[in-house]
């Protein structure tokens, strides 16, 4: 970590769907404590799993643009797998600022990897877009990769986050499929390729055989938004303090994920951010 990355200056708005880019927001205050970060939950359409690809590419570009009219961010952080996959470019084009996505940690694990065989755990979204099979194929060519999707795990890394009831059980049972399939054996590096599955990290590891390594891309999408905001004129702003949660419906207190927001440093939860046709 450099003095560079440690006096960043600026604000970066960190959106996802729900909680689980708090991981990500997490990694950037760590290198860069001085920028001014604020969250945004996509609570009027979570989740994203039981949505269409349509619906979501329809969604996307207009619910960042209302964000970012609204937080004023110099740099806009996707940290959700889902949507980077599906509409990065999309988000892109409408925004007048940087975007940053998330991209599965496909390439550094191949690396890593000594067996020449990794596990992808991540929602199956993720496990069947088009974008993700484009990644093995240029960076995983030379390695197997065993994939598997789990919405279960999300929800069992909501409630740990939380603090609410859960079944240790689950998180063996959501690397099973990858150890029990062929070369599973032999599987020592595992890329987990959803924001929410860092918050169980340390679960995961206790789960999986002695000598695997779990790696994801939160530092990765942190040390891309140091380099962006390098590069960009930050804006003019009267308020200086980050902090804030936003969210896109009304009518519900979202407890556990202002509980949630608030361990991480997100506290102060303004009005929300509506799209012009839901108003």
């Amino acid at each position: 970590m450099t003095q560079q990355m440690l006096d960043a200056q600026g604000r970066v708005l960190v959106f996802d769907s729900g909680m689980g880019g708090l991981t990500v927001a997490r990694e950037i205050r760590q290198i860069a404590p001085a920028l001014q970060v604020d969250y945004a939950a996509d609570t009027g359409f979570f989740p994203y799993g039981d949505k269409s690809d349509e619906a979501l590419r329809a969604r996307l570009p207009e619910v960042a643009a209302a964000l970012v009219r609204e937080a004023r961010p110099d740099v806009f952080v996707i940290a959700c797998n889902t949507a980077s996959t599906l509409a990065l470019d999309d988000v892109r084009a409408r925004l007048d600022i940087p975007v940053v996505g998330t991209v599965p940690a496909i390439k550094p694990a191949a690396s890593l990897t000594r067996t020449g065989v990794i596990g992808l755990l991540a929602t199956p979204g993720t496990i069947r877009r088009a974008y993700t099979a484009r990644l093995i194929e240029e960076f995983a060519g030379d390695v197997t990769v065993i994939l598997h999707g789990s919405v279960d795990l999300v929800r069992l890394a909501e409630a740990f986050a939380a603090d609410e009831a859960y079944d240790a059980r689950g998180f063996a049972a959501a690397l099973a499929p990858i150890f029990d399939a062929r070369d599973g054996d032999t599987v020592d590096t595992i890329v987990l390729a959803c924001t929410h599955f860092p918050l169980v990290r340390a679960q995961l590891a206790a789960a999986a055989p002695v000598g695997v390594t779990f790696i994801d891309s939160g530092a990765a999408i942190a040390r891309q938004t140091l380099r962006v905001l390098g590069n960009t004129a930050l804006a003019e702003r009267a308020e200086k303090a980050g902090g804030r949660l936003f969210i896109t419906d009304e009518g519900s207190d979202h407890a556990r994920l202002v509980k949630v927001c608030a361990r991480f440093g997100f506290e102060r939860v303004g009005p929300p951010v509506l799209l012009t046709a839901e108003r």
